[in-house]
C-alpha cells in the first residue's frame, strides 16, 4: 500500500535526519517525557536539501535512514508523515511518541482522531492474543488497553459513541487535558489477575505462551523486560501471581513459578542465554549504592540505555540480601553471579569493598562526574527484642546469623537452638542453624499458624527437616548464666492484631513456659544501617528509618538522589525491590537529560484484575498441577545444595497448557490512529491493521476550498443533531 514507509525511501535518492522539533520545544519548557529529541526526523527529496543546505540537518544514506526507523520501532515509536503533498507523497518521516507530539496531542488530548489517523485501524485476534501488554505500553494514544476474553455472566458491553469531533461542539469539556499523565493500562472490568498482582506486572500469560510453542528465549526476553533476574526469583518468588490465578479457581493454580524457573534455566548457560541488545548511548556517569536486588534491578535498566554505571558495595561480595540474606540451599551463589556476570556483559561495573559515606562520600562522587545516585543498601540489620538478658552471649540476630554463615565465616551451633520469628527469614534461620550443628531447633512465634508470615510451603520444608515450630508464645526474659545464654521464658500470646488489622499483641502473663537454650536467634524484623551516607545532605528519614522519598519518582530531599528497594518500603520481597529498580532507573534517565519531567508521558503501571465472581468457569478440563518430586527432608537438612528438582520440559508443555489464557487487548477503534506501533511488537501475531478508511491526502494549495466544504457540513450535522434532540425531548 501506499502507506508503508519504505515506499518513500525507494522514490528518494537524497535523506537528511534533524532533532525532533517537538521534543525540543516539549524540552525547553522541561515538559520532555523521556523520550529525546536527537536524530529523529527524517526529510526527503527537497526538503532534505533544504535541511542540508540551511544546516537544520544532516545527510544521510537511504541505508542510515531505514536503521533510523528500525531503532524508533525498538524503541516503541511509531512513524508519522505531513500528508500535504498530495496522494501518494511526502516530504518528511517523524519518529514520534503521543506524550511529546504536538500532532498526536490532536488525539490524545483533543480527542480530534479524524484529524491524524491513518487509514488504518488495529484489530486483536483474541484467540491469539495473550494479554501480554506490549502493545499497550507503545501505543501513543492509549486506544489499547488489557481487558478479559474469559466468558462472563454478566456480558461487558463497551458503552457505544456516539459523539464525535465531526458531529458535535467540541470544547474543552470533551478534551483529555491530562492525557500525558492519566494514561490506563487496563479497562475498567480489569484483566488478568496475574500480570495485576506480580509487583513487577510481568507478562506471566505471554511467556507462559511462549514457552507452551518451546520459543524459551523468547519468554526469557518477554520475562527480562521487567525483571533482569528470573533465575533468582524462579527459586524464591513468593508466587503472588499463582495465588491469583483463575486457574485456582477450577482446580489448581497454573504452577507458574516453575515455568518460570525452567525459561530461566536458560540464563544459566552460556550458549542460550539472553543478553538484551542496547537501546541507546547515553553515556552519563551514574552511581548505584547498594549491590542488591534493586541496586541491580536499576543498574540493568540505565545500562540497556548505554549509562556508565558503577555500583558501590560495602561488602565483598555482590547480591546484597540475595547473597547475604538467604542460604544456597535455596538460592545458590552460581545462579546469582550467572545473572550477575550479564550486567557486567552489559558494561556495569561493581566497586566491592567500598562504603559510601565512610569510605567516601557523595560529594566526593559529584565531583567525580556522576550526575544521579541510587541509593539501595536494603534493611541489613537485625531487630532487638528490648527483653532482658538480650545482651548474653550465644544471643544474636537471625541476619548476623545468616550472613556470617554465607560469608563463609566458621559458624558452629552446638546444642538447642531457639529461633524468636514466624517470617521467612526466620524460616531461613532455622533451617540454616540445623546445618551447622544445632542439635535441636525449636521456632517461637506470636502468630498461630494461619496467620504466621512464612509461606506455607517454607513452613512444611522446616517441619520436613524436624524443626519445631511452636505458635502463639511471645518472648517475655532471655534467662542467663555467667553471662551465657541457658534458656528462654516465653508467655502465652492471645492475640497478634486489634480490629484494624493493626499490629497490637495481647498476652497472658499467667500462662508462660521456660525453653533450654544455648542459643538463641533472634528475627523479628529488620532495619537500615544508614551509617554515614547521608551526612550532610537534605534527605530526611522517616520515623521508622525508611528515606522520605516520592512513591512514583523514588526522587528523596536531594534532587540527584534517587532511592528504592528496602529501604524505601521497609523489608519486602525480592520481586517488589527489582520493580523499584526498574522506576528508579525510568527517573535517572528523565533527570539527567536537560528538560525532562520526572511523571509527564510516564506509565504508572496501574493494573487491575477482573472480577472472578463474573466468570463462567463450567465445563474445564480438571487437569493436574504438575509438580517437581519432593524432596525429603532428612536428606536435603544434610547439605546446603539447592536439591530441589526443575520442571522436565515435557511437564512444561503439560503445564503451560493449564493456562486459561484470561487476558486480552482490547482496542477503541475510534481513538487508534492505526499508525501500526502495535504491530511492531506482538510476537503472536495477534494484532494486525485493516483498512477502515479510503481518505487521500491534498496539496497545500488546494486545501482551503476543502477545510471551508467540511467546516459547513460540520455545522450543518450538528444543527440536525441539536433539532433532532429537542424534538425528542419535546415529544
Amino acid at each position: 500500500s501506499y502507506e508503508e514507509v519504505s515506499k518513500y525511501f525507494n522514490e528518494n535518492t537524497v535523506f537528511s535526519v534533524s532533532d525532533c522539533s517537538c521534543r525540543t520545544s516539549r524540552e525547553a519548557m522541561g515538559e520532555g517525557c523521556g523520550h529525546l529529541k536527537e536524530d529523529m526526523c527524517i526529510q526527503l527529496g527537497h526538503a532534505a536539501e533544504y535541511y542540508i543546505r540551511t544546516g537544520r540537518g544532516r545527510a544521510i544514506t537511504r541505508e542510515e535512514a531505514f536503521e533510523i526507523i528500525k531503532r524508533a520501532e525498538e524503541n516503541g515509536l511509531m512513524h508519522q508523515m505531513p500528508n500535504a503533498d498530495g496522494p501518494g507523497k511526502t516530504h518528511a518521516i517523524c519518529n514520534c511518541c503521543g506524550c511529546s507530539c504536538y500532532a498526536t496531542r490532536i488525539a490524545g488530548m483533543f480527542l480530534n482522531n479524524d484529524m491524524v489517523r491513518s487509514n488504518y485501524v488495529s484489530r486483536v485476534d483474541k484467540d491469539k492474543c495473550v494479554g501480554c501488554g506490549e502493545c499497550v505500553q507503545v501505543c501513543p494514544v492509549n486506544a489499547l488497553k488489557l481487558g478479559q476474553k474469559l466468558c462472563a455472566k454478566t456480558p461487558i458491553v463497551e458503552k457505544k459513541r456516539v459523539d464525535f469531533a465531526h458531529n458535535t461542539e467540541w470544547g474543552p469539556d470533551k478534551w483529555n487535558v491530562n492525557h500525558r499523565i492519566n494514561k490506563k493500562n487496563v479497562v475498567d472490568t480489569g484483566t488478568s489477575p496475574c500480570k495485576t498482582q506480580c509487583p513487577a506486572h510481568i507478562s506471566v500469560q505471554g511467556y507462559v505462551k511462549l514457552a507452551s510453542q518451546g520459543r524459551y528465549k523468547e519468554a526469557l526476553e518477554l520475562i527480562k523486560n521487567e525483571n533482569p533476574f528470573p533465575a533468582v526469583c524462579g527459586r524464591i518468588c513468593p508466587r503472588k501471581c499463582e495465588s491469583a490465578c483463575t486457574r485456582g479457581d477450577v482446580d489448581e493454580p497454573v504452577a507458574i513459578d516453575e515455568i518460570k524457573k525452567f525459561i530461566a534455566e536458560q540464563d544459566l548457560k552460556m550458549d542460550t542465554r539472553y543478553v538484551p541488545k542496547l537501546r541507546h548511548e547515553y553515556g552519563n556517569k551514574i552511581a548505584v549504592i547498594g549491590a542488591g536486588p534493586s541496586g541491580l534491578s536499576c543498574a540493568f535498566y540505565l545500562a540497556l540505555d548505554g549509562y556508565k554505571v558503577t555500583v558501590f558495595e560495602k561488602q565483598k561480595v555482590l547480591g546484597g540480601m540475595l547473597t547475604l540474606g538467604i542460604p544456597s540451599y535455596r538460592l545458590e551463589k552460581e545462579v546469582i553471579n550467572a545473572e550477575i556476570d550479564i550486567l557486567r556483559e552489559l558494561g556495569v561495573e561493581f566497586k566491592t569493598g567500598i562504603e559510601v559515606g565512610k569510605d567516601i562520600s557523595l560529594k566526593y562522587l559529584r565531583g567525580q562526574g556522576y550526575e544521579a545516585f541510587y541509593i539501595a543498601i536494603g534493611a541489613q540489620l537485625g531487630r532487638n527484642l528490648g527483653i532482658k538478658g538480650e545482651d548474653s552471649e550465644g544471643v544474636i540476630t537471625g541476619v548476623d546469623f545468616l550472613r556470617n554463615v554465607n560469608l563463609g565465616n566458621e559458624v558452629n551451633l552446638e546444642g538447642d537452638v531457639v529461633v524468636i520469628g514466624g517470617g521467612n527469614v526466620a524460616i531461613d534461620v532455622a533451617r540454616t542453624a540445623t546445618r551447622v550443628g544445632a542439635s535441636k531447633v525449636n521456632m517461637f512465634c506470636l502468630e498461630s499458624r494461619e496467620e504466621m508470615p512464612a509461606l506455607e510451603e517454607e513452613i512444611e520444608e522446616a517441619l520436613s527437616e524436624s524443626i519445631e515450630v511452636n505458635n502463639s508464645w511471645g518472648p517475655k526474659r532471655i534467662l542467663e548464666e555467667n553471662g551465657k545464654v541457658i534458656g528462654i521464658e516465653f508467655k502465652k500470646c492471645l492475640s497478634v492484631f486489634d480490629d484494624n488489622g493493626k499490629f497490637s499483641p495481647i498476652f497472658d502473663e499467667e500462662i508462660t513456659k521456660i525453653v533450654k537454650a544455648n542459643h538463641v536467634l533472634i528475627s523479628v524484623g529488620q532495619g537500615m544501617d544508614w551509617g554515614r551516607l547521608l551526612e550532610d545532605s537534605k534527605i530526611e528519614l522517616n520515623p521508622n528509618n525508611t528515606v522520605k522519598a516520592d512513591s512514583f519518582t523514588l526522587q528523596t530531599g536531594e534532587p540527584d538522589v534517587f532511592a528504592g528497594g528496602d529501604v524505601l518500603t521497609g523489608p519486602k520481597f525480592a520481586i517488589d525491590a527489582i520493580a523499584l529498580g526498574k522506576e528508579g532507573a525510568i527517573s535517572i534517565h528523565r533527570y539527567v537529560q536537560p528538560g525532562q519531567s520526572l511523571v509527564l508521558g510516564r506509565d504508572r503501571r496501574q493494573y487491575s484484575a477482573l472480577d472472578k465472581e463474573n466468570l463462567t468457569l463450567q465445563g474445564y478440563d480438571r487437569i493436574p498441577r504438575q509438580k517437581v518430586d519432593h524432596v525429603d527432608g532428612k536428606r536435603s537438612k544434610e547439605t546446603f545444595k539447592d536439591l530441589r528438582p526443575t520442571f522436565t520440559e515435557e511437564q512444561v508443555m503439560k503445564e503451560t497448557e493449564r493456562c486459561l489464557g484470561c487476558g486480552a487487548t482490547i482496542t477503541d477503534e475510534y481513538q487508534c490512529i492505526g499508525c501500526g506501533a502495535c504491530t511492531t511488537r506482538c510476537k503472536f501475531d495477534a494484532i494486525t491493521l485493516f483498512r477502515k478508511y479510503d481518505a487521500q491526502s491534498v496539496p497545500l494549495e488546494k486545501l482551503k476550498p476543502i477545510i471551508v466544504k467540511n467546516i459547513i457540513k460540520r455545522k450543518g450535522v450538528i444543527t440536525a443533531r441539536k433539532i433532532k434532540k429537542l424534538f425528542t425531548k419535546d415529544s
